[in-house]
């Protein structure tokens, strides 16, 4: 009998631990996605990451699909694409990117990289501009800039009129290095 309630305990206990480490799957930053996505990658493009990117979220701010693009010199047109679910893996690729081939001058500089996607995003969505919409969904950016690295991050917003329709609101451009706003192209009369 003992020992049936142990076992019990025990399989509670791992399913607990089980969804606990699921659900922080779902929640990883952009940053944590690059030590994942090393794993897919070779060992000469581990780390050497040339731009971050996601699809618009839905249901959420945090977008859940993301796209890490790594330099990788045995590829043909130099890069490996890893794309993520909420968090986990869903395809690797070695994209065809004549215009924009990487090279290993357009890594991202890891040393300015201090601000990741969830600070981004919260920056961002703190612009006074803001304050009195109200915020649906995102999509965001890491691309190198003059000065560094710099997150992009798109916004939409509910309309005034239809609520459950939404509007592309415009842009919040974030240093990835100290967390300064370094540009902002927003339209808030788009939501009339």
């Amino acid at each position: 009998m003992r020992n049936n309630l142990r076992l019990k305990l025990l399989a509670i206990a791992a399913i607990a631990l089980g969804l606990g480490l699921s659900a922080r799957a779902g929640d990883l930053t952009a940053y944590q996605l690059i030590k994942e996505g090393n794993r897919y990658v070779g060992e000469e493009a581990k780390d050497q990451v040339v731009q971050i990117r996601s699809e618009k979220s839905i249901g959420t701010m945090t977008p859940t699909i993301w796209y890490v693009v790594y330099y990788d010199p045995d590829a043909s047109f130099k890069a490996t694409e890893v794309k993520f679910g909420a968090g986990k893996k869903m395809d690797v690729k070695r994209p065809f990117r004549v215009l924009e081939m990487a090279s290993a001058d357009k890594k991202l500089d890891r040393k300015k990289m201090n601000v990741d996607s969830d600070k981004a995003l919260s920056i961002a969505t703190a612009d006074p501009l803001l304050q009195n919409l109200k915020l649906k969904a995102s999509q965001m950016w890491l691309d190198r800039s003059e000065d560094g690295p710099v997150w992009r991050v798109r916004l939409w917003a509910a309309k005034l009129k239809n609520p459950n329709d939404d509007a592309n609101i415009g842009e919040v451009f974030v240093s990835a290095d100290d967390g300064k706003v370094t540009r902002r192209d927003l339209h808030i009369d788009r939501v009339d």
